[in-house]
Formats: C-alpha cells, sequence, structure tokens
C-alpha cells in the first residue's frame, strides 16, 4: 500500500474529483432533489440500498470562510526559503452550500450525457488498488452494457468503470460549467477528474494527493485511515467484497473513519488518509 506524506511541494497538482456516484444509488430521493438524472437502475435486478453508517465520522460545514478553511483544515507552513508556502493537511471536511451547481448538475444527466458525450471514446480502469488495466471504448456503450450494480463475487480486477481518466479537450465543454468551491492553495495547479459508476461499486484502499470531491448524482460511501494505521484489505476484492466480509469483523478501534456523501456535498479528501469509497 502506498504511503504519502503530509506535504505538497509548490507546482502540485489539487484535485477535483466529480462524481455521478450511484452508490447505494438514490435510494433515498428527498422531496428537494431535482430527480435523480437518469441514472438510477430500475425494473427487475435493480440493487436493494446499500445501508449507511450509524453515524458520520467527518465533519459537516456550511458557510465555512477561506480563513477557516486554511486554519483548520489545511495548516499552512511557510518555510523562509521557498517562494511559495508547502502544505500540511489536517483532517477532512464535509463542505455544504458553497457554490450552486445545479446547472453542471443538469448537463450531468443520462440523457445529456449521451447526447453530448455518447461517441467519444472513454478510458475505463479495473477496480483493484493498482488499477493496471486499461480499456477504451465508447462512453455510449460503457453507460448501456457495462454501468451495472457491482456484483459482490466479482474480483477487482474484472470489474470495469470509468473514473479519472479523462480527456480535458473533449469533456471541456462539460467542465467549464463546474463551479469548484472557492478555496485555491498558493503553490498548486489544478486538475479535474470525472466519473460515473454503478450501485456498490469502488476501489480498494488506495492513496493520492489532496483534493476535493464532489457527488452529482447518487451517494457515496467513504471508508479513511491515518497514515498509522495500515487497513485490512485484498488489492483485488471489490469495495463491496470488503464491505460485506471483512468490515463486519473488525473491531471498534480497527474501523476507520467512515461518512456518506450526499449528492451537492464535498468533501476535502486530505492526502494524510488511505481512503476507499
Amino acid at each position: 500500500m502506498p504511503r504519502g506524506g503530509g506535504l505538497m511541494a509548490p507546482g502540485a497538482r489539487l484535485r477535483f474529483l466529480l462524481a455521478v456516484w450511484t452508490l447505494a444509488v438514490l435510494a433515498r430521493r428527498s422531496a428537494g432533489e431535482a430527480g435523480d438524472g437518469g441514472w438510477q437502475r430500475r425494473g427487475p435486478g435493480a440493487p436493494a440500498a446499500l445501508a449507511e453508517e450509524q453515524r458520520c465520522a467527518v465533519e459537516r460545514r456550511a458557510d465555512l470562510s477561506y480563513s477557516e478553511f486554511v486554519q483548520q483544515y489545511v495548516r499552512p507552513l511557510p518555510l523562509a526559503t521557498r517562494p511559495t508556502p508547502h502544505y500540511a493537511f489536517s483532517r477532512p471536511v464535509i463542505l455544504q452550500g458553497l457554490t450552486d451547481n445545479s446547472r453542471f448538475r443538469a448537463l450531468c444527466s443520462r440523457e445529456r450525457l449521451l447526447d453530448s458525450f455518447g461517441d467519444n471514446v472513454v478510458r475505463l480502469s479495473t477496480a483493484n488498488t493498482y488499477s493496471y488495466r486499461k480499456v477504451d471504448l465508447p462512453f455510449q456503450e460503457y453507460v448501456e452494457h457495462l454501468l451495472y450494480p457491482q456484483d459482490p463475487t466479482s474480483l477487482g480486477n474484472d470489474t470495469l468503470y470509468f473514473f479519472g481518466d479523462n480527456n480535458f479537450s473533449e469533456w471541456a465543454s462539460l467542465f467549464q460549467h463546474y463551479s469548484p468551491p472557492p478555496f485555491s492553495l498558493l503553490g498548486t495547479t489544478t486538475a479535474y477528474s470525472f466519473g460515473i459508476a454503478g450501485a456498490g461499486s469502488g476501489v480498494p484502499f488506495h492513496w493520492h494527493g489532496p483534493g476535493f470531491s464532489e457527488v452529482i448524482y447518487g451517494r457515496k460511501r467513504w471508508f479513511l485511515y491515518p497514515p498509522e494505521k495500515t487497513p485490512e484489505f485484498h488489492p483485488n476484492k471489490t469495495t463491496l467484497a470488503w464491505l460485506q466480509d471483512v468490515y463486519p469483523t473488525l473491531t471498534s478501534s480497527a474501523r476507520p473513519l467512515e461518512c456518506t456523501v450526499q449528492a451537492g456535498e464535498v468533501v476535502w479528501d486530505v492526502s494524510l488518509l488511505q481512503h476507499m469509497g
């Protein structure tokens, strides 16, 4: 399992992960939601909703100011010998109400995305820790033939999903309508990733640099471990298999931080945490 330090060097990238994620697929539509965007799987074979955690262990904040964000969740560490500061990343937080992405959300409906990008070739990754295998195929073929609920008996290297390998120039007409959280960090540039995956899908525990992750449709359950803890998992077992087979056997002290992020919420995912979701 790769481990990362808590510093971001100047020139590093700050990730924005945008997910049309159907984990526990929209099982609790509220009256305020503008539908499911056509992504909910209906009819025979539709999955039962995955249970949410009993208590979210990640703080939710609305109307958070930039100074509060930096002081409480980022902790800048300026070095006199460098032109821009390094950063030590403190803890995750779920941000609410910072931006209005209703326009972007509308453009991410199943019908609109297929109409705009159905012929585009997308790159799929395997749902194991290291995602060795890549498969290229038209976006419409992925949506219509591969976007199914996760089979808990399938191995990670047999499960393909679309997340992260975006051709930015081809998807730029969509990304230009996204409003990111208004929190930038000195010495960083931004990089967008966009993904769509089926109910119960995800990758085993992994690590990458810090970033923001927003759910556009559906909801996404996160599991996070601090760097001093080593999660128990098989790198080629799926997230759903881990949740069903390993998670119930963990003692309370061995369990990760957990929270289900709802549509419209943004999680600040710090680089110190190994995570799965």
